[in-house]
């Protein structure tokens, strides 16, 4: 295998359903746990969803399935929201300032 080769296979993306499976078998194991302490049943549609998702990816070409994964990846929202150095300092004093005044 050239080099060439190798950092093409490290960039691509691999699809493993096994997570989506585990999430959809924990979601029914825990049932009952959930109907004890919340008094509702999920019916994990959710999960579901993202199972029939994931092995209709699998029926695709490698290629289409690299670029739809990309286009999945550029559309999700960051999980940190950035801010200037006073936005940072507003949001600061408004979620921890009631401590300061506690001194």
């Amino acid at each position: 295998m050239s080099s060439g080769e190798e950092v093409s296979s490290v960039s691509k993306r691999t699809l493993s359903c096994s997570t989506c499976f585990d999430a959809l078998w924990f979601c029914y194991f825990h049932q009952m746990q959930q109907y004890y302490r919340l008094g509702t049943l999920d019916n994990c549609g959710g999960k579901w969803s993202a199972l029939v998702d994931c092995l209709t990816l699998k029926t695709k070409r490698s290629a289409e399935v690299q670029e739809i994964l990309e286009s999945r990846e550029k559309a999700k929202a960051h999980i940190w929201t950035f801010r200037t150095p006073e936005e940072a300092s507003s949001n600061w004093n408004e979620q921890f300032g009631h401590l300061d005044e506690m001194e």
